[in-house]
């Protein structure tokens, strides 16, 4: 996966059915200005795994769902089939005044795990950072906001790149899910969908403007600009359930001639 560290750009997302996702797929590539993403498979494809962190009294939720203007999240990620061995990224994402700016660092998943259990981290070049100024600056937000890890977020992702303009990007995200009961990330993706199934995240990644011509093929399609968080949407179903399953004992307790029998 590529290991550029820093980025820029404004971020425009979109929430489509599945089938205009693929019709809009096949449009890019026929159109000879969008290329599939070389770090993908053939078509551009590949997982994205990724543990996001927040404060005990959710500060990182609240700043999102809030649209505060400015905003961070902090992020491991892994790609495909990783095991302990494999490169991950620690991540650092901020966003003022809708710009996306992205600070990430490469390291094995094996000493991101380390870093994580580490008391003292006075010296972070002990886990082996591309990077060790991202790497410190992570760490300062990390401790800042008192931040530990809450739920692991997985989707697949076809990815394109503009082929004259090199910094257009667009990429559609499916088969969305979240989980919090097993946060090794090494594990793959697994989970509940928090994005109806039939549904994809497509985002359109710039420097500047959207161009003329996908401006008016998003208008083709009819494609609605719709915020999706998915950090939030995953948090909010992940209370969801939990408290679903409070009320189910709940009600278990209160009426214990109708419990299930547990072994």
């Amino acid at each position: 996966m590529q290991a550029k560290e820093i980025f820029q750009r404004y971020e425009l997302k979109y929430l489509i059915p599945f089938h205009v996702y693929e019709e809009i797929a096949e449009t890019l590539i026929r159109s000879n200005k969008m290329r599939y993403d070389k770090f993908g498979d053939g078509l551009g494809r590949y997982n994205i795994v990724s543990l996001y962190f927040d404060s005990e009294d959710k500060k990182i939720y609240y700043e999102t769902r809030n649209k505060l203007n400015f905003r961070q999240k902090l992020r491991l990620r892994v790609y495909d089939d990783a095991t302990l061995d494999s490169p991950s990224f620690l991540e650092v994402k901020q966003k003022f005044n809708k710009v996306v700016n992205k600070r990430r660092t490469k390291l094995p998943l094996r000493k991101a795990y380390e870093y994580l259990k580490a008391e003292a981290k006075n010296d972070v070049s002990q886990f082996e950072p591309t990077n060790v100024q991202i790497m410190k600056e992570a760490e300062s937000f990390r401790s800042l906001y008192h931040l530990q890890p809450r739920v692991v977020v997985s989707y697949d992702r076809q990815a394109f790149h503009g082929i004259e303009d090199s910094d257009l990007r667009v990429t559609f995200d499916y088969n969305l899910m979240a989980r919090d009961n097993n946060l090794r990330i090494e594990d793959g993706p697994d989970g509940v969908h928090f994005v109806d199934p039939n549904l994809v995240v497509m985002e359109v990644k710039v420097s500047q403007s959207v161009p003329l011509w996908l401006s008016r093929l998003l208008s083709e399609f009819q494609c609605p600009r719709q915020s999706v968080s998915k950090f939030c949407t995953s948090i909010d179903l992940m209370e969801d359930i939990a408290a679903k399953k409070l009320r189910s004992s709940s009600s278990a307790l209160r009426n214990p001639d109708n419990a299930s029998i547990i072994i």
